[in-house]
């Protein structure tokens, strides 16, 4: 009996330092503490990712109504209405809830990673409260930091905006790990998740060099977007040659240039469908673009653009893609995959610099 009694007591202190105090409200008295109508607390809840908890479940701490009271006094000043507050919720929710537990598995790393003579010692709850204790304040405030850094980089559209959602002209792209899903079934846990953070940590190294941004990463695929189609053609062209190995799969870029939608995060546009339809056309360690990112790089010196025979996709039914390659890796030669009766002699001159 004293295992769950000291599991349960070294559970309670961690919820305690993680929740800013015990739990000690239902559902129903956070609502009138926070003067809000319970259906409206409920549905702010549902948004956040967190599950229904029973009107008389004790579940709420002190925190929870702050927190409450702050987006009354938000929406109270206009910053945020009634419209749009479970949509902010849900895209912070999104967000937090895969920091949280890419942190909750770096912890548990820490709490288990081998000793200098190699051997996993034994864990105990309270190792785990203390280590959170010791740890959670500093992550707290490195993410602070990445937070405002982020919010400075965007200080640009802040100053330029002009309403709900941001429209401009955007370059947008995917990478995609060819036969990913038939790669990952013969992996064991560890491997296929060592190849994962190795894809998603040279995604984003690449992207940032060329002053892209992540919107999100899908297991074996990215989706980015760049400020200037030069931008995106970089990092097309420099992300399959950084994460290019015999032992990885191959690596395949779609991209497409035109206005688009930024919103909570994400970016909305037939751009975006386009850039994904021209991924799935490319062979693997090459860029597709199409017309429109391909005139704003075709003078661009050191590039060669060559047209491809259109194609019919879903959505589209005479895509034409283009396809991007560095002169000083051409020769010559066409990409594995790119036969001569692959190219479309009629849509232009091809372009070398």
């Amino acid at each position: 009996m004293d295992a769950p009694e000291e599991g349960s007591g070294a559970r309670e202190a961690l919820e305690r330092l993680l929740l800013d105090g015990p739990r000690r409200y239902t559902r129903l008295q956070v609502a009138s503490m926070a003067g809000m109508p319970p259906q409206r607390t409920q549905r702010l809840w549902r948004a956040l990712g967190f599950p229904d908890v029973a009107d008389d479940d004790p579940a709420f701490t002190d925190a929870d109504v702050q927190a409450l009271a702050v987006l009354s006094t938000l929406i109270d000043s206009g910053f945020v209405d009634e419209d749009s507050e479970a949509s902010i919720a849900r895209a912070m929710g999104q967000a937090l809830s895969r920091l949280a537990d890419w942190q909750t598995d770096m912890l548990a790393d820490a709490l288990t990673r081998p000793g200098p003579d190699g051997e996993r010692r034994a864990v105990t709850p309270d190792d785990a409260v203390e280590v959170a204790r010791a740890l959670l304040p500093r992550m707290r405030d490195i993410q602070h930091y990445v937070w405002r850094r982020h919010l400075a980089a965007n200080a640009d559209r802040l100053l330029s905006a002009t309403g709900p959602g941001d429209r401009r002209e955007l370059a947008v792209g995917f990478a995609d790990l060819v036969g990913y899903t038939s790669r990952s079934r013969g992996m064991g846990g560890r491997e296929l998740g060592a190849m994962i953070e190795d894809f998603e940590s040279i995604a984003a190294e690449v992207i940032a060099r060329h002053s892209g941004r992540v919107v999100k990463t899908v297991g074996d695929g990215v989706l980015f977007t760049a400020a200037t189609a030069v931008d995106a053609v970089e990092i097309g062209l420099d992300l399959p040659d950084a994460w290019k190995t015999e032992e990885r799969p191959p690596l395949r870029v779609g991209a497409a240039y035109g206005a688009v939608l930024t919103r909570l995060g994400d970016v909305y546009s037939p751009v975006v469908n386009l850039a994904s339809r021209l991924t799935s056309l490319a062979r693997p360690n090459s860029l597709l673009v199409d017309k429109e990112l391909a005139q704003h790089v075709r003078d661009v010196p050191g590039y060669r653009i060559r047209s491809l025979r259109r194609v019919s996709v879903r959505g589209y039914d005479h895509l034409q893609p283009w396809l991007v390659r560095r002169r000083e890796t051409d020769e010559g030669v066409e990409p594995h995959g790119y036969e001569d009766d692959s190219f479309d002699e009629d849509a232009g001159p091809d372009t070398a610099h």
